[in-house]
């Protein structure tokens, strides 16, 4: 009755509040959904600094676990297993991580791994992790130098073995009988890069030289639904473009960390041969990786689409439909 009267004396007043309580809600249920897919991509960022914790604490109580392991004197092997058994998990509890031409990874000796690089090269922790826990292998990395100046990374790039790199220590890595993972892209591929999976390498060399001076196998290497996971927002890519020539340093705004279908195929090697310049061997390396997006991603690529991929009868339907594509191809 107050209410009524209240309304009766002064309706815009009544009216108004309503009218904010309704325009709050709706605004409320507007941008839930957009500040979570801002918010994801910080999980990421968390699970880096977890990283970081347990190897710092195993860093500083190194001597009591050795004793307790009796493991041999690479003291970060331990160290190791522990986050790699954490970023395994969380690839196949969150992403249905799998790794396909596992078998093209040499046992032993050395190899390059060339990468398409994704807005977060999460899949490169993932297929790390699997290769420490199933070969025993690490692979070492080159990272951008701006990595290197974010607190605790310094921690985690002793533990992985994750340096600058230069032809010269690329060489001398391979040489030592190590597997070596480059992304020739880099950070611009992954500032730039979009659903279409384009190859954003401007003209870059320096794997192929690494490769020919150290005499090596090169295999091509692409996550499936990369780009499903994280993407950039798509608007003011000029200005960013801008921005990141000037600074050097990401600077395009991620959203995402869906929990979509990830698959990592390993290509057939492409084997050392002296006959090649730096130049043929970019361009076979680049058509070896674009052939396995051509057939193992949907372009260009989609959210919904990479979700569903999570779910078995979608992947044996979509495997169905790839062998009578491929069967028509061939008639």
């Amino acid at each position: 009755m107050d209410t009524f009267i209240n309304f009766i004396k002064n309706p815009q007043t009544i009216l108004s509040a309503y009218i904010d309580l309704d325009y709050s809600l709706w605004l409320y249920r507007f941008l839930t959904p957009l500040m979570v897919t801002f918010l994801l991509p910080l999980v990421f960022v968390a699970l880096i600094y977890i990283s970081f914790l347990v190897l710092f604490i195993y860093k500083l109580h190194r001597q009591v676990i050795m004793r307790s392991v009796q493991t041999d004197r690479n003291f970060w092997r331990v160290g190791r297993k522990i986050v790699a058994a954490i970023w395994d998990a969380h690839a196949r509890i969150y992403h249905g991580y799998e790794v396909i031409g596992l078998d093209n990874v040499p046992q032993e000796g050395p190899a390059l791994i060339i990468y398409y690089h994704g807005a977060i090269p999460i899949d490169m922790y993932y297929l790390n992790s699997r290769m420490l826990l199933q070969r025993e292998r690490l692979i070492y990395t080159v990272g951008d130098r701006f990595l290197f100046k974010i607190p605790g990374w310094g921690t985690i790039s002793e533990a992985f073995q994750i340096s600058p790199g230069t032809v010269q220590s690329c060489v001398s890595i391979l040489r030592d009988g190590n597997l070596l993972a480059i992304s020739p892209g880099g950070v611009y591929e992954a500032q730039f890069g979009d659903h279409y999976y384009e190859l954003l390498w401007r003209n870059r060399l320096g794997f192929a030289k690494v490769a020919q001076e150290a005499k090596v196998p090169v295999i091509p290497c692409f996550t499936q639904n990369l780009r499903e996971g994280f993407r950039q927002l798509g608007i003011f890519r000029t200005f960013f473009m801008r921005l990141y020539n000037k600074v050097r340093i990401p600077v395009y705004p991620i959203y995402g960390g869906f929990p979509v279908k990830f698959r990592t195929y390993l290509g057939k090697p492409i084997e050392y041969d002296e006959n090649l310049t730096p130049q043929e061997l970019q361009i076979k390396v680049a058509t070896a990786i674009e052939d396995l997006i051509n057939q193992h991603q949907r372009l260009p690529g989609s959210i919904l689409w990479a979700l569903l991929d999570r779910l078995p009868a979608f992947k044996r339907h979509q495997k169905n439909s790839t062998c009578a594509s491929s069967k028509n191809k061939s008639d």
